[in-house]
């Protein structure tokens, strides 16, 4: 059973149809949607400068698969079930990977959840594209938070409309504070370029449905975005299971939970001493498909390698970019050429 279908579940699904899978053992996925999507680019969805049939792919069809489509409800791990909205009775399991990633954590800010606009899934991406479309000229659109996902929203809806006010709430003293200051630099730069305020030592109070307060000053704003971090699905907060600081779900060797060692965590959802991203659910996808096949198999696992991941890319509009490639900070047009290379393999592959 593989709960959710994102960059870890997808990886691990087709891993494993390519790997050996035994005749006997049938695989479930259960997601919410009817496709695979590239969450990496949900930014976009937002800006409206894609649509969204750009970057969903159909799931694998096969023989050893089934598809569930709907909500779950509860994850039953004692019992070995999975409760589904719409489904009258729960669907049974062996073996259990838990792939559904992360919501947006609005770190108890009044308002925040029910007045922001959201990237986090592609319907919530949708609703923020008619948000932003559908304002008149000059109307203010407001970020809340500077780390990738801010960078990209805010430059893609810069280039997707010129005519708004776009502002960006970092709350602290430069952007993309996990990167190098070459990078922090080139982008605060862009920023002022193309005319995006950015607002440093933010502190958002509250929000409301036209308006943001920060430090004691609230403006009048049409659309406010979240992208002031995240967490794990509440249903994995919701698990008996020993969790890290930030509610990560702790794993030993083999992505196992230790007192439940037939359920495997992939991605957001997971521990790890590396920062959520699809590049570290695809590498951890392959490494749990390869313990699962040996198990299947009836072999014993090796002990996963360690994780090294080949850095990170993020977009400015469509012709500019910066990023990390072979350990050092690229900024320009480049990183945004491979960041849709990789787009393009995903989607090939």
């Amino acid at each position: 059973m593989i709960l959710g279908g994102g960059y870890g579940g997808i990886k691990i699904l087709n891993k494993l149809l390519d790997g050996g899978l035994p005749g006997d053992v049938h695989i479930t996925l259960i997601d919410r949607n009817p496709y695979h999507s590239l969450k990496t680019e949900f930014y976009a969805i937002a800006a409206g400068t894609k649509a969204d049939r750009e970057v969903r792919m159909e799931f694998p069809e096969h023989e050893q698969v089934d598809y569930v489509y709907g909500e779950i409800e509860k994850i039953d791990v004692d019992g070995k079930r999975i409760f589904v909205q719409g489904l009258t009775e729960a669907v049974l399991y062996h073996y259990l990977v838990i792939g559904l990633g992360c919501e947006d954590n609005y770190h108890g800010i009044e308002g925040a959840a029910e007045f922001t606009e959201s990237v986090q899934t592609i319907s919530r991406a949708r609703h923020g594209s008619v948000a932003v479309g559908d304002l008149k000229a000059y109307g203010k659109v407001a970020i809340v938070g500077a780390g990738l996902s801010g960078i990209e929203v805010a430059s893609e809806i810069r280039e997707s409309r010129p005519d708004l006010n776009v502002r960006l709430l970092d709350r602290g003293e430069t952007v993309l504070s996990a990167f190098n200051s070459k990078i922090q630099n080139y982008v605060e730069e862009w920023f002022a370029k193309n005319d995006v305020e950015v607002i440093h030592k933010a502190n958002v109070e509250y929000v409301e449905k036209d308006g943001v307060c920060n430090n004691g000053v609230c403006f009048v704003n049409d659309v406010t975005i979240w992208t002031a971090g995240v967490q794990p699905n509440y249903l994995v907060r919701e698990l008996p299971f020993a969790k890290d600081g930030q509610n990560k779900i702790v794993l030993n060797d083999y992505y196992q939970v230790p007192s439940h060692p037939t359920v495997y965590v992939v991605g957001d959802c997971a521990s790890s001493v590396h920062s959520p991203s699809a590049q570290l659910a695809g590498q951890q996808g392959e490494q749990i498909a390869d313990v699962l096949l040996a198990l299947l198999n009836d072999n014993a696992p090796e002990q996963p390698k360690e994780i090294k991941l080949k850095g990170a890319l993020g977009s400015l509009g469509k012709s500019d970019g910066f990023g990390n490639m072979l350990q050092q900070p690229v900024t320009g047009l480049l990183p945004r050429l491979a960041k849709s290379g990789v787009l393009w393999l995903n989607k090939r592959h």
